[in-house]
């Protein structure tokens, strides 16, 4: 392999590092800025991967208002449009681990795990596009797009996490918006511009303006150092800059390996948290544009409910991140999870009095409370654990919303059959509120009232 010339460049300038302990034994690589690294500043790379998250937001966020569209052109059910959705969640989800482990290994880059999701990518829409038979579009757009997105959103979000450890929360929130309020155009595409006449060339150009825009940011992505540490913020004192933050979220005692941070307990309890959570927002994902009709709501109010969600789910992302900075991450995370179970008993209110106004008031509920939780983990699990790591601890995190995908989305078609829509949004507020009881039991390991290894 020829070397990069540039890097070779860039490290002869490098400045040298050393290596800090603080009382707990844990390591710090300091003396080397972002540009030292980077040759520019860092906020790059939080500009680059929210790009990139809002270029695959349209696979989750757009695709239950493409689903009548799809059913009409292919000849599918409505149960065939929600497995396959289910089969990408699954996917998306379950590939955050191995992806995280090759790369932790050294034998996958971040760049090169984002220049192959942005070609996986193109091909699940190109599935969904052309691909009638349905085992044939679960696999295409299912599995194989799933894998690409899987890629690009653990990629995205484990690069933020590194280059900011003292101040992750905000900035992890705001690039994991873009995984919602970028499908806000296409929300609107698939309900007034999509149909049986023109669906292959819709599918066709959206997937390959994903794999435009990911490649193009790929080229830029990079890791830090194993340990680095921000120039500003002195690692012992934590004083300077974001030194506030550090105290509601002090730094992981040390450097957890997967086994380790299992054997803690925190991690499982924090996997069981996300996987109810989102179950739950997979659910009003899937079926809250189907609700609004059912009910009698028109498809203006449908396709803006879910606009609503779209963009409350993103923009609350940020929110919740930069309000975890000052309140704790733990206590956000609770808050926000007793939200979301709310907001679905009052979808129930809403449709029983007929009111669109309420409809569409606890839409942005569940929009808020269905997406903040999301940056929420993903800080969460660097703060617990450490960030040498991360990418294979967040894997293991959110790799339960592979069996959310089961529930959420296939298995909630199933209940809302038996039970009809009232009794699927009653157990997914119920199922929100016992998530809301495990995010209570959270400690970071290593402190005071926490089980460490």
């Amino acid at each position: 392999m020829t070397a990069d010339p540039y890097a070779a460049r860039a490290a002869r300038r490098r400045p040298a590092h050393r290596e800090v302990t603080d009382a707990r034994g844990r390591v710090y690589r300091i003396g080397e800025t972002d540009r030292d690294i980077l040759g520019h500043s860092r906020n790059l790379m939080i500009w680059l991967p929210w790009l990139a998250m809002i270029a695959i937001s349209v696979f989750e966020y757009a695709y239950g208002s493409a689903e009548d569209t799809l059913s009409h052109a292919h000849g599918w059910t409505q149960s065939n449009t929600f497995w396959i959705l289910s089969v990408w969640v699954f996917f998306q989800a379950g590939v955050a681990f191995p992806a995280g482990w090759l790369r932790e290994k050294g034998l996958l880059t971040a760049r090169q795990a984002m220049y192959a999701g942005s070609g996986l990518c193109l091909v699940g829409f190109l599935a969904l596009s052309h691909l009638g038979d349905v085992l044939m579009a679960i696999l295409g757009f299912g599995v194989v797009g799933g894998i690409g997105a899987g890629l690009v959103y653990a990629t995205c979000i484990n690069m933020v996490g590194k280059w900011f450890p003292e101040r992750r929360g905000a900035r992890t929130g705001f690039v994991n918006g873009g995984f919602a309020y970028g499908s806000l155009p296409f929300i609107f595409v698939f309900n007034y511009g999509f149909d049986t006449a023109n669906y292959h060339r819709v599918l066709d150009l959206i997937g390959c303006y994903i794999m435009i825009v990911v490649f193009g940011c790929a080229f830029f992505f990079k890791d830090p150092p194993k340990n680095w540490w921000p120039a500003g913020v002195d690692p012992l004192a934590r004083a300077g800059a974001g030194a506030a933050g550090l105290a509601k979220n002090p730094p992981a005692v040390r450097q957890f390996t997967p086994k380790e941070a299992i054997r803690t307990g925190m991690l499982p309890l924090m996997w069981l948290s996300i996987v109810m959570t989102a179950g739950v927002s997979i659910f009003g994902i899937s079926f809250q544009v189907d609700y609004a009709k059912e009910v009698g709501f028109g498809p203006l109010v449908a396709a803006s409910s879910m606009g609503v969600m779209a963009v409350v789910n993103g923009v609350g992302r940020g929110v919740v991140g930069w309000l975890s900075d000052r309140w704790g991450r733990k206590s956000t995370l609770v808050f926000v999870i007793v939200v979301l179970g709310l907001a679905q008993f009052g979808v129930i209110w809403a449709g029983d009095v007929r009111s669109e106004a309420l409809f569409l008031f606890f839409a942005f509920l569940s929009g808020f409370g269905g997406g903040a939780f999301y940056p929420l983990f993903a800080a969460l699990t660097p703060d617990y654990f450490g960030e040498n790591y991360n990418a294979t601890n967040y894997g293991l995190v959110y790799s339960g919303k592979l069996v959310s995908g089961l529930f959420g989305g296939g298995l909630g078609s199933l209940v809302v059959a038996s039970w009809g829509y009232d009794g699927a949004y009653a157990l997914a507020g119920g199922v929100s509120m016992v998530a809301a009881l495990i995010a209570l039991l959270l400690r970071q390991p290593g402190r005071a009232g926490a089980k460490t290894v």
